[in-house]
């Protein structure tokens, strides 16, 4: 009996999410529940793992950096942005010099930039396509990289997407 309560205690520790307290949030996880309920510890966050849990909002906000999700969940948008454009890189490449596209605008929305300005971010890849893609040795994570710098230099989309600071640079 003792020998049990020993392991069940020392799993509690080991499994107990010590980096959740650090990261803002509590055992629940981030999500709207923790955004509700807080990171107090107790029976606040059971109601915030149900929160979590019933309404689906914990998988998008860790997928999309909200919902008190931050880059330090499992996916950040840099990361996220680069395995896109690695597996989409022909698509990608094709729809930028057309302007336009299904591909791009998921990329431009990876970059959330809204809808309105898809229109704006087709024509910016288009018009500076040859800079972007400036021979056919570029890697995916340069014309990110190159990308990123066009978005900066747009006023409009410097403004309303959301650049963060990217690794790729």
């Amino acid at each position: 009996m003792i020998r049990n309560g020993l392991i069940a205690a020392t799993a509690f520790l080991l499994l107990s999410p010590v980096a959740a307290t650090a990261a803002g949030y509590g055992a629940a996880g981030c999500g709207l529940g923790s955004e509700v309920m807080g990171s107090e510890p107790g029976a606040k966050q059971v109601l915030a793992a149900t929160t979590n849990g019933t309404s689906g909002n914990q998988t998008f906000g860790i997928t999309s950096g909200t919902s008190n999700c931050g880059d330090h969940g499992l996916i950040s948008l840099n990361k996220e942005r680069e395995v896109f454009a690695q597996q989409n890189y022909t698509s990608l490449v094709k729809e930028m010099a057309q302007g336009k596209g299904e591909t791009l605008s998921t990329l431009a929305n990876l970059y959330q930039c809204p809808g309105s300005t898809h229109q704006e971010f087709g024509a910016m890849t288009q018009s500076k396509f040859d800079q972007l893609v400036s021979n056919d040795q570029v890697t995916s994570t340069e014309l990110l990289a190159k990308l990123e710098n066009q978005i900066n230099s747009n006023p409009k989309l410097a403004k309303s997407c959301n650049i963060q600071v990217s690794s790729l640079n």
